[in-house]
Order: C-alpha cells, then structure tokens, then sequence
C-alpha cells in the first residue's frame, strides 16, 4: 500500500462479507419456503424472511461501496484519508441502523415498503452515517488530486445520497407512492450506481492492465454518459402499469432497451483493456472476478433485463420469477462480484502479503458464478411457466406454484452451492495467508 489510511478499509470489508454471509442465509430461508411453504412459518414468516433477505443486499452493497472507497481514495487522490476515526464511526453508526432495522423485522416493525421497509429512526441514522462517509471522502478528494475515477464515483455516490431522500418521501396514494419509490430503487441500481461500478472497474482495471490512465479514462467517461442516458429516462418500465400516463410505454421501452449499451461497453471496455495490457499482473483471483463482473453484469442487468423490459412483453412477464431471475443475476454479476474483486485485490496489499489463496478464491469465483447462472436458469423456466399458465391460460396463482416445485428445489439446491462458496471465499480473503510458490520456483530436493 502506498498510503496507511488504505488500512481504513479493511472493517468496513469485514462486515460487509459477515452481512453477505447474512443474507445468503436468509436467502436460503426464504428458497427453503418456496419448496416447504409451513418452513419457519411461525418463527419467522415469509414476508420477513425476504424482507430481511433484500435489504441485508443493500446495507452490504453500500458498506461495501464505502469500504471500496477508502482504499482507492487515497492512492487516487495522492493525499492520506482526511478522519480515520471518522470513518470507523460511521460504520458503527451505520451497522447499527442496519441490526436495529433488522431486528425490528424480526418484531414486525417496519415500514412495509419494499427495500425501504427501515424504520424512521434506522433511516436518519442512515443517512447522517452516510453524510459523514461523503464529507470525509469528499475533502479527501479536495486535498489532493481530483481524476476521473474519484470524480465520477464521488459523482455516484453524492447521486446515491439525493436520492435516498425520497424514502422519506411516503404519499397515501399508492400509485404516487410506486411513482417515487423507484426514484430510489431504480434510479439507485440502474443509474447512479451504475457510475460507482464503472469507477470501481476503471480503477482495478488501471491498476492490474498497465493501460495508459488516459485511455481508461476516455472509455469510463463514454460509459457514464450513456448510463445516465438510458438509465434515468429507463425508470419508465417500472412506470407501465401504476396508473401513470401512456406515454411512459414507448419511453420506458425505448431507453429501457438503451441500458443494455454501457452494459456491452463496460464488457468491451474490461476485455480490451486486459488484452491492450500485460495481463501479467500476479492477483490472477481479482482479475478473474474483474472480468467476470463486466460479463455476467452484461447478461444480468442487460440481457435478461430487456428480455421483459419491452411493454407489451412486460403486460405478461411482470411480477413473475422472471423478474425474480433478472434481479438475481443482475444484481449478482453488476455489484456483488465488483465488491468481491475490490476485496481480492485490495487484501493481500492491506495484510502486506503476496496475492495468496488464489486457487480458493478462484475455485469459489467458479462455484458461486455456476449456481448463480443455474439460479438464473431454473427462475426463468419457472418464470416462463408462470407467465403462461396465469397470464394466458388464466390458472389460479395457488395451482401455479404446484407446477413449480421441481424449479424451486433446484434454486434451493443452488442456493447451497452458492452459501458453500461464499464461505470459502470469505476463508480465502481472511482466512490464513500461505505463501504462494511461483510457478518457476526451483523444487526442493530431499537433501534440501
């Protein structure tokens, strides 16, 4: 490392792979439902499961965002973290938010409004945690040298921050309510997002490729504007059917089907640079999950987003697994496998050892990709069944779900692949760190 406030993120990975590890087994308990619908009905029922299950997503994407954050601040901006001790109170403050919040689930306490079902308090807590993170970061930035990468992720995550405040925003009308509520959740993961997870990739990429600054800077900035392009104008396909005007139909379907470009870009972007480059960089674990999150995010978010993105596609598929495919799989290879990448390459430098448990780390990269690719799979046929069982054959919901139990044992199947991989690449990355042997090293001889 070249700065020792780099160190700063090292809790802030901690728990956000502790809250990971959380939310797959919450996952798990809410895939275990779908199979046995009586599992945990009256410890724990179903609604609070997945509750549970989704925001546990967000809180650990964000601290993960934040973690990410303060270790490339630094080397970005050539100048140490303005308050150390201010960024380890944040995340205290901001942990906290998140267990109130979920132990107030467990309770029944909530909003009741999907992925913003925090209760007041937990938000404000949120959100002056999150004001902390901006400030200390911001003037960090000020203090030393501004480029694309800090610029545009500072951009995102200011962006991030506006628009959280609509959760405090809650009108009694229900069609006003659906109007703003994905002012924060689409315009969170399709929009602002998007330009922390292109800064986030431009800078492993500048780190691990050797391309010229210059170069990775001119596709980043091409990228940002055409997510800001389609994605905002893109909320429209949430727009269909809640009672809002017509027009929203050939807007949400015509910029809807413009996200899938930044999305090929950033795989463009991720391939070339590594072909342009050396590709001779020793973390061969973090390349592996930089280049994966450029290619599943194409698959995820862009093409099985447009697969039911169009209007008179969506009259049928919405609400169906298919949503629950794209969501998974999106979120999956855009945010997760990027934290996981950042987590890679940024701890063997923050522990001072050499790339090490790479093979494990790589062994889990390829389990957690396959059961989420299987995942994917198996709720697009359910979806698919789904759609035209009840959509078109007119079948009752509950009669539905009989015909698709044999799709719900296989995603709780994967749901164990997934959980067996997660631990073992939380054991990579903090687990004991063995050496690795170069593949030229001279082999001990007995005598030796």
């Amino acid at each position: 490392m070249k700065y020792e406030t780099q160190k700063v993120a090292l809790p802030f990975f901690m728990v956000a792979m502790a809250l990971f590890a959380l939310q797959i087994v919450f996952g798990l308990a809410a895939a275990a439902a779908y199979v046995w619908p009586h599992f945990m009905s009256e410890a724990m029922p179903f609604n609070i499961t997945r509750t549970s299950h989704t925001n546990l997503l967000i809180v650990w994407l964000l601290i993960g965002f934040m973690g990410c954050t303060y270790y490339l601040m630094p080397e970005e901006a050539e100048h140490e973290i303005y308050s150390p001790n201010l960024a380890y109170f944040q995340l205290a403050l901001f942990a906290i938010a998140g267990a109130g919040a979920l132990i107030s689930y467990q309770f029944g306490i909530h909003e009741g409004r999907h992925y913003l079902e925090q209760p007041l308090w937990a938000k404000l807590v949120i959100t002056v945690s999150f004001l902390m993170f901006l400030f200390n970061t911001s003037l960090t930035m000020h203090k030393g040298r501004k480029t694309a990468i800090n610029m545009v992720l500072m951009l995102g995550l200011w962006l991030a921050a506006v628009f959280w405040l609509f959760a405090f925003y809650n009108p009694d009308n229900l069609a006003l309510d659906k109007l703003w509520w994905w002012w924060i959740v689409h315009i969170w993961v399709e929009g602002v997002w998007e330009l922390i997870m292109a800064a986030l990739l431009g800078y492993l990429l500048i780190k691990m490729t050797g391309v010229d600054r210059e170069v990775i800077e001119k596709w980043l900035y091409v990228i940002v504007g055409l997510a800001l392009f389609s994605g905002l104008l893109g909320t429209g396909h949430h727009y269909y059917w809640i009672g809002t005007p017509a027009y929203w139909q050939p807007i949400g379907s015509i910029f809807s089907t413009l996200e899938v470009i930044p999305f090929f870009a950033m795989v463009v972007f991720a391939f070339y640079m590594f072909w342009k480059g050396s590709r001779n960089h020793p973390n061969k674990a973090a390349m592996l999950w930089t280049l994966g999150c450029a290619a599943v995010a194409f698959f995820g978010a862009g093409v099985w987003g447009f697969m039911h993105t169009l209007s008179w596609i969506n009259y049928y598929t919405h609400g169906t697994q298919v949503t629950a495919a794209h969501g998974h799989l999106a979120f999956y290879g855009a945010y997760v496998m990027l934290i996981m990448g950042i987590i890679t390459y940024a701890m063997p430098q923050i522990r001072g050892v050499q790339p090490y448990n790479q093979v494990l780390n790589m062994w889990a990269f390829w389990i957690m990709t396959a059961a989420m690719w299987f995942m994917t799979f198996t709720l697009t046929f359910a979806g698919v069944v789904q759609t035209h069982l009840q959509r078109v054959l007119g079948m009752n919901f509950m009669q539905i779900q009989e015909q698709l139990d044999l799709f719900y044992v296989m995603r709780f199947g994967t749901g164990i692949f997934v959980a067996a991989a997660a631990v073992m690449f939380i054991y990579a990355v903090f687990g004991p760190a063995r050496e690795q042997v170069p593949a030229t090293s001279k082999p001990l001889t007995a005598t030796e």
